[in-house]
C-alpha cells in the first residue's frame, strides 16, 4: 500500500479537548475523529488497528472452544423487566421513543445481551447432553454515558467481544468452574498478544450480576477506576471488591459519659469536627439506606467512606439505594446530617474500624444537635459487623501486606452469573433424570476500543504512538526519500512488494515531502519499524532500519531487509506474548 494512494490526516496540534494521551494521539494519527459525544468514526489506520485487535481476540475465543453468532441491538423491553434490570441499569439502557405504545417504545438498545442469549439458550437447550456450551459475538453496544470522555476509553457506542457460557453443573468436567477459567486463561493471552500491560483483580459484579467475577485492568494516569494490589504482589482487586485487614486494636476504653452538644445547621463531617475541635476519625458516620422499602444503616468511621458492593453483600442483597430524607426524618425523628447509632432501632451494620473506637462523636437524632462521648457496645448494640468501608492509603491486605492503588482502565471483565437469569427467563433443560434445572452460566466481556486506547495509553512518548507489533495498523513504513530519484524509487517499490509477499503488513510513504516530514508523521502514527531508503545511503550499498521503540538504528545492505525485517517482527510478537 502507498501512502498516496492511502488515507491519513495527521495533525501537528494538540485537539483542545482531548485531555489524555490516548485521544489526542488518536485524533492527530488520524485513527479517529469525532461524530459527537461519545461517538467515534474509526478512520482507515484505525480501523486497521482495531480489526486486528479483533483477530486476537477472535483467534482465542475459537481456542477456547468458543462459537460465534451474531445477536441484534435491538431487543424487547419485555425481556429486559424479567430480569430487573431495566431499573438496575437506570438511563445507561438507552430506549427508543415512539409515539403511544408502538414497537420503539418497547425497544431497548443493547448495552449486552444476557437477556438475548438466555432466551437462545431456553429456546434450544433442553437436555444435559447439549452441555456446556459456549458462545460469543463481537457487536456494537450501546449506553447511555451521562459524560462520555477520554476519547474512546468512555464512550456511548462501542465495540465489545461479550461470550456466554451454559452448563449443567458448577464444580467439574464440563462444569462453570472449568470454562471460567478456560476463559480467564484466553483473556490473558488476548491482552499479552496485544502487547498491553494487565493485571487481573477480583471484582464485584455490579449491575451484570452473579457469584464472582474478575476484571482485567490497565494500569495509567488516564484511567477512572482504581485497582488494589497488595505491596508484594500476592493480591489484586478493583476498590470496590478490596477486602481489608482489620485494623489493630491500640488499647484504651471509654472515659467520657454521652453528652448531647448543640451544633446548628451542621451536618458535615468536616463542619461538626471543625466546630468541636476532634478529628474526623473520632466521629461515626451514620449513612441510611433503603432495602425492599426498609431501612438498613451502615456505620463507618468520619475519614471513611461506605462501599456500597461490601454492604449489599454484608447485608445479603443484591444492592442498596440510599434513603429518601423521608424515610430518614423517619427513623431518626431529626433532618438528614444528624442521624446516629444510639437508640436508632433498625438493621445496623457495623464496620470493624467503629468497633475499636471510644469517646467518639455521632449525629444525636436530633435536629441540630451531636452526642460525644460515644463508645460502641455501651452505647448501642452491636448485632452486625463487617469490612463494610472502601480501603484507603495505609491500609493493609488480608495478609498484612501494605495496599497499594493504582489508577487503571478495565479492559476486561468475566463473571460466574451462576441462574440468575436463567431464574428469571425460565431457561431450564431436563437432567439425566429427567428433571427440569436451572442452566448455570457465565458471561465474558472485552472492549475491543478500549485495548486499543489501553495500548496506547501504556506505549507512548513525546513524538507519538509506539504501538505493539501486533495491533500496529502497519507493521513496517518504507519512508522513501528522494522520490525522483529512480534508484530509490525501484528499491523502495521493491523492497515494499518483497515484504508484502513474505506476509509483512507495509505502508510505502511516496509522498513528495521533506524527509523530516515524514519521519514526524512516522513517528506520530508509530509504525514499529521505519526504513529509510534515500540517495545517500544507497551510495553507500546501505538502507537505514529504525525500530520505533528502541530508537535503535540498524543500517544494512537492501538483500538483508526482508529477513531482518521478519525476524524483528517475529522476535517483538513473541516479547509481547511473555
Amino acid at each position: 500500500m502507498n501512502w498516496t494512494q492511502y488515507f491519513i490526516p495527521t495533525s501537528k496540534e494538540i485537539p483542545a479537548d482531548a485531555a489524555v494521551p490516548s485521544h489526542q494521539l488518536m485524533i492527530r494519527a488520524g485513527l479517529i475523529r469525532q461524530v459527537g459525544a461519545g461517538a467515534y468514526t474509526y478512520l482507515p489506520l484505525g480501523y486497521r488497528s482495531l480489526r486486528k485487535v479483533e483477530a486476537i481476540v477472535r483467534d482465542e475465543m475459537n481456542c477456547a472452544g468458543a462459537l460465534e453468532l451474531l445477536m441484534p441491538a435491538l431487543h424487547p423491553i419485555e425481556w429486559w423487566e424479567k430480569t430487573g434490570r431495566v431499573e438496575a441499569m437506570g438511563d445507561v439502557l438507552l430506549r427508543l421513543h415512539g409515539s403511544g405504545d408502538d414497537w420503539r417504545t418497547r425497544t431497548v438498545l443493547g448495552p449486552t445481551h444476557e437477556e438475548v442469549i438466555t432466551e437462545i439458550a431456553k429456546a434450544y437447550i433442553n437436555s444435559y447432553k447439549q452441555l456446556p456450551v459456549s458462545l460469543y459475538q463481537i457487536q456494537t453496544k450501546f449506553r447511555g454515558e451521562a459524560r462520555p470522555k477520554s476519547g474512546v476509553l468512555r464512550t456511548r457506542e462501542f465495540l465489545m467481544k461479550d461470550a456466554y457460557s451454559f452448563h449443567a453443573c458448577k464444580e467439574g468436567p464440563g462444569g462453570l468452574d472449568e470454562t471460567y477459567q478456560k476463559m480467564y486463561d484466553a483473556y490473558c493471552m488476548i491482552f499479552s498478544r496485544a502487547g498491553i500491560p494487565y493485571i487481573p483483580v477480583e471484582a464485584d459484579s455490579g449491575a451484570i450480576g452473579g457469584d464472582a467475577s474478575h476484571e482485567f485492568m490497565v494500569p495509567t494516569d488516564a484511567g477512572e477506576d482504581y485497582l488494589v494490589q497488595s505491596e508484594d504482589g500476592t493480591y489484586a482487586a478493583n476498590l470496590e471488591r478490596a477486602e481489608i485487614h482489620p485494623l489493630e486494636d491500640v488499647g484504651g476504653e471509654a472515659t467520657k459519659p454521652l453528652d448531647e452538644v448543640h451544633t446548628p445547621g451542621m451536618t458535615t463531617i468536616d463542619e461538626v469536627s471543625t466546630f468541636l475541635k476532634c478529628q474526623p476519625c473520632g466521629m461515626i458516620k451514620t449513612i441510611i439506606y433503603e432495602v425492599e422499602g426498609e431501612p438498613l444503616v451502615a456505620l463507618v468511621r468520619g475519614d471513611h467512606e461506605v462501599n456500597e458492593a461490601k454492604l449489599a453483600r454484608a447485608a445479603g442483597v443484591t444492592s442498596v439505594t440510599a434513603a429518601e430524607p423521608d424515610l430518614i426524618k423517619k427513623l431518626t425523628g431529626a433532618e438528614v446530617g444528624f442521624a446516629g447509632p444510639v437508640g436508632l432501632k433498625a438493621r445496623m451494620i457495623v464496620d470493624q474500624a467503629v468497633t475499636l473506637m471510644h469517646d467518639a462523636v455521632t449525629g444525636a437524632n436530633k435536629t441540630d444537635y451531636h452526642i460525644t462521648g460515644v463508645n460502641p457496645g455501651r452505647d448501642f448494640e452491636i448485632k452486625e459487623s463487617a469490612d463494610v468501608r472502601t480501603a484507603v492509603e495505609g491500609d493493609r491486605a488480608a495478609n498484612g501486606s501494605p495496599l497499594v492503588f493504582k489508577k487503571c482502565i478495565e479492559v476486561g471483565h468475566v463473571f460466574k452469573l451462576g441462574t440468575k437469569y436463567s431464574d428469571s427467563m425460565e431457561a431450564k433443560y431436563l437432567d439425566n433424570n429427567g428433571k427440569p434445572q436451572s442452566l448455570i452460566m457465565g458471561c465474558y466481556g472485552i472492549g475491543l476500543n478500549r485495548i486499543m486506547a489501553a495500548a496506547i495509553e501504556a506505549h507512548h512518548d513525546e513524538n507519538g504512538i509506539t504501538w505493539p507489533m501486533a495491533i500496529a495498523p502497519f507493521e513496517v513504513v518504507i519512508c522513501a526519500l528522494d522520490m525522483r530519484v529512480d534508484e530509490v524509487t525501484s528499491l523502495s517499490n521493491k523492497l515494499h512488494d518483497e515484504m508484502t509477499a513474505a506476509g509483512i503488513d507495509v505502508l510505502l510513504d511516496d509522498r513528495d515531502a521533506r524527509p523530516g516530514f515524514k519521519f514526524k508523521d512516522a513517528e506520530l502514527i508509530g509504525f514499529p519499524i521505519r526504513i529509510t531508503v534515500g540517495k545517500r545511503g544507497l551510495a553507500d550499498g546501505i538502507v537505514e532500519v529504525l525500530l520505533r521503540r528502541s530508537g535503535e538504528v540498524h543500517k544494512i545492505t537492501p538483500n538483508e531487509v526482508v529477513a531482518f525485517v521478519t525476524k524483528q517482527i517475529e522476535e517483538a510478537m513473541k516479547n509481547e506474548r511473555t
